[in-house]
């Protein structure tokens, strides 16, 4: 499932969203099928464990990693393992 940037029409949010062939995404705020795919930013050489562990530490925060131990969620942020 490749991940596409897309911006809806209805009300500009824009988001990336894993998709399916077969499957239409919606919008995540309003919930509108009416969006545009956008072409996705490339990571610059050498950035790509820096962007990784932002990441990381944003879905942390929203509560994503929770399902893991804490020791393994703090193997996660400090980038020593995988997922």
């Amino acid at each position: 499932m490749p991940i596409y940037d897309y911006r809806c029409h209805a009300c500009g949010h824009r988001f990336e969203a894993l998709v399916r062939a077969s499957s239409t995404p919606a919008c995540p705020q309003c919930g509108s099928t009416a969006l545009e795919k956008c072409l996705s930013r490339i990571a610059p050489a050498g950035k790509i464990e820096a962007i990784r562990m932002a990441h990381r530490r944003v879905a942390a925060a929203q509560g994503h990693l929770d399902h893991y131990s804490p020791s393994d969620k703090a193997k996660l942020l400090q980038g020593k393992k995988n997922i």
